[in-house]
This record gives C-alpha cells, structure tokens and sequence, in this order.
C-alpha cells in the first residue's frame, strides 16, 4: 500500500495556505480566486482520481511546491510581490522577478507531471520522442494559459487586469514563454532519473484489494514504464 500519511500531509498543507492567504489577500477577491482557481482544480482532480491513478511522490511534491508559488502570487498578484520587486531591482530588470519565478514553475512542475501521464498512460515509453513531447506540451499548456488570460480580459475587462496583468514591453509574452520553457528543460534533465526511481517506488508498494478477499497488483499503468526503463538500463549497459 502507499504511504498513508504522504499526501494527507501535503494536501493539509496546501489546503491550510490557502486557507490563511485567502482570508485578507492584498489583492482584489476575483484576482485571488482566478489566480488560485488552478490549485482547487488540482486538488478536486487529485480527490477523484487518488485510489484509481495514485502520482508519484515526487510528483506530488513538486505540485504542492507549484501550489505555494501560486499561492503567494494570488495572494499579492503576481506583478506586486514585494520580494519580486526587490530581486527585480538588484537584477536590474524591469518586470516583478516573481511573475518570471511563476513563468519558470509553470515549466518546471508540469514537465514531471505530463511525463508521468505519457509514460503511464501511452504507447511512448522511454523513447526518444518521450523529451520533446513533454517539452510541446509543457510550450502549449503555457500557450493556452496566455489564450485564457486574454479571454477572460475580453470577458471582464479592467476587473480580470490584475489577473492578466500589465506587460510593460514589446517582448514581456516571449520572455514568459522562454522561461517556461527553460524550466521544462531544467526539470527534465535534472529530475528524469529521480522519476524513474518514483516510479518504481510506487510499483513497488502498489497494491489494489478487491472484493471476495482478492489482492492483485497493479502493473499495467507502472509496470510497463519500468519494463521500458529497465530495457533503457539494459541499453545502456
């Protein structure tokens, strides 16, 4: 069975910053809602999917960590986070460093996590493709977010502009999108390992009881990724 008491712990702490940050927020009430919108989402989804399709552990920790970003950002706005003036000052750049420390988490935590959907869930595996898929989807989901940004600007007008915010340059959109990107990157080349081996650690304590007192282990959604890591060792070797 999974830890019992992993994501209890992270989900009580998520769901405790949301509680604390969400009563005062120096920011407008439908900013606050809009930008933590995607951390209730989450954890609804995680609810209804937790027994059928349990994440990794280091999954989970890294969307708790995206959680906490966004929940500073939506507390102030992203564009006038105190601190992210501060470093944006010493930097000497011209934008919030918080709204680009958003962009670069916006890569960073979901490329571990539409990794983990594509090798449990397709017929990619371990193969060379599994990089450039995580990093189109990575681009494209930063893409939509821009696209529902702008709707909701043309839905709501000057009440979604905390939310949209103000982008003060000609390259402010581009900038964003790279650093998404650089993030997407970083996490695949610096935590694909550390994933594989969350992987096996939840094979290797997953276990579905079903009615009738029968126990069968669930290997067709883990075990085929570790097969495919397996034979990628194997390669190597």
């Amino acid at each position: 069975m999974r830890d019992s008491w992993h994501t209890p712990i992270l989900v009580s702490l998520v769901i405790l910053v949301q509680v604390l940050l969400g009563l005062t927020p120096e920011t407008d009430r439908l900013t606050w809602e809009l930008e933590n919108f995607p951390v209730w989402l989450g954890l609804v989804l995680l609810f209804i999917t937790y027994r059928h399709f349990p994440l990794t552990d280091l999954c989970l920790r890294l969307l708790a960590m995206h959680s906490l970003v966004i929940s500073v950002g939506g507390y102030y706005s992203y564009g006038r986070v105190p601190f992210g003036d501060e470093v944006a000052g010493t930097l000497g750049v011209g934008r919030n460093a918080y709204v680009l420390l958003g962009q670069f988490m916006q890569g960073f935590v979901p490329a571990i996590f539409f990794r983990e959907l594509i090798l449990r869930t397709s017929f990619v595996g371990h193969s060379r493709w599994l990089g450039f898929m995580v990093l189109c989807v990575c681009v494209a989901s930063s893409v939509f977010l821009d696209f529902v940004g702008m709707l909701l600007a043309l839905i709501l007008g000057k009440a979604a502009q905390g939310f949209v915010g103000v982008r003060a340059g000609a390259w402010d959109t581009e900038w964003e999108l790279l650093f998404a990107t650089v993030g997407a990157l970083g996490s695949l080349c610096f935590l694909s390992r550390s994933h594989d081996r969350s992987l096996e650690a939840l094979h290797s304590r997953e276990t579905v009881y079903v009615s009738h007192r029968r126990s069968v282990t669930r290997t067709k959604p883990v075990g085929s990724v570790l097969l495919s890591v397996r034979e990628r060792d194997s390669r190597a070797s």
